[in-house]
């Protein structure tokens, strides 16, 4: 796709400021790639679809009314789902079997996706570190794993 590193670079940047604000992070780049597949060539095709989401906005209310547990068949088939890739997981090396182990189970106990990952991340370090293995670390897991150890040290 042409210039689609404009695209890639509006979708980051949209994701940290909403997650920055601490809002669900944006999809803008799988939306107009949406729009695309159905056949939108030009912006007008954005400028409809974010007109959409404005209308959209009054129906917030509605959804809200909906119970949780009403959401529980659509959570039982995305769970079912992830832990299909707990078939790929390195199982041999407690090193990198452990931290999936964690996430796994720290996702439903937390009621929380992103609790999980962070748990994970910072479990994988933790493991790896502890057992002198840090050349299997990457800069950018080290990284993210003290952003969210950090985050939970402001929850103390």
């Amino acid at each position: 796709m042409p210039r689609i590193g404009r695209a890639m670079m509006a979708d980051s940047t949209a994701s940290m400021a909403g997650a920055a604000l601490g809002t669900s992070t944006t999809t803008s780049y799988i939306e107009s790639t949406a729009g695309i597949a159905s056949g939108g060539r030009t912006g007008l095709t954005a400028v409809i679809v974010g007109g959409l989401f404005l209308i959209s906005l009054f129906f917030a209310p509605l959804a809200g009314s909906i119970p949780a547990y009403a959401t529980a068949g659509a959570l039982l088939y995305v769970a079912v789902l992830m832990a299909g890739s707990l078939a790929h997981a390195n199982w041999e090396d407690p090193t990198d079997g452990a931290p999936v182990l964690i996430a796994a189970l720290a996702m439903p106990l937390t009621f929380s996706i992103a609790e999980g990952i962070a748990l994970g991340f910072i479990s994988y370090v933790a493991i790896k570190a502890l057992s002198g293995r840090f050349s299997d670390l990457n800069p950018a897991v080290i990284i993210l794993s003290l952003l969210f150890a950090t985050r939970y040290l402001f929850l103390i």
